[in-house]
């Protein structure tokens, strides 16, 4: 589990294929902040971008990891197979503090950034989210973008999906990769653990 605060900025510096077809996954490098991986083990899961992935090598006197991800793993996520910056996160140890909110590390899909600018001293995010994930989101409710947890301010509904608009502060832009962002990226999405349930206990057939 995860909470969506980020714990470092790091940046995938390699990205090598596992196999010679398409069913094949990668094999990714990522380097990160000294002493991030002060206490990292072989096994430890990192959420990159939001999404949960396990340690399978490490070499902490160069500040690299590396993970594989599967072919399956990289048509449901952006961003995974691209050298550059990406959040990371480490799993949430049971007496941590929850600073964000309930977050499992799976991508429920992908959004696409209408628009990132400057508004006064913050930033303005809009994300044209799928439909299918319309009914999850809500005015003032929780959604992971690429790791980060945010606060919904505005919804629209469309014919092309949801479009939520997030004020990031300063803070945010300057201690994460959303800083990275343009019109046109796609982002890792992720719902509120609560809603994904609600629906479910809404929609479950009834026993008789």
């Amino acid at each position: 589990m995860f909470t969506g605060i980020i714990t470092g900025v790091g940046r995938i510096v390699a990205v090598d294929a596992l196999g010679s077809s398409s069913t094949h996954g990668k094999r990714l490098t990522i380097a990160c902040p000294p002493d991030y991986l002060s206490d990292v083990g072989l096994g430890d899961s990192i959420a990159l971008n939001g999404a949960c992935m396990t340690v399978t090598a490490l070499d902490a006197a160069t500040h690299q990891f590396t993970i594989d991800i599967s072919a399956e793993s990289l048509t449901r996520t952006a961003g995974l197979d691209t050298l550059g910056p990406i959040n990371l996160e480490k799993a949430l140890r049971a007496n941590d503090r929850l600073g964000g909110h309930i977050v499992s590390g799976h991508v429920d899909g992908i959004g696409t950034v209408n628009h990132f600018a400057q508004v006064g001293e913050s930033w303005e995010l809009r994300v044209l989210a799928p439909a299918s994930l319309a009914k999850f989101l809500a005015y003032k409710g929780s959604i992971t973008v690429n790791g980060v947890s945010l606060t919904a301010n505005r919804i629209a509904d469309s014919a092309q999906g949801c479009e939520v608009s997030i004020n990031l502060i300063p803070h945010t832009v300057e201690n994460t990769a959303l800083s990275a962002l343009r019109t046109g990226a796609y982002v890792n999405l992720e719902i509120d653990l609560i809603a994904r349930y609600v629906e479910r206990m809404l929609t479950a057939p009834t026993a008789t």
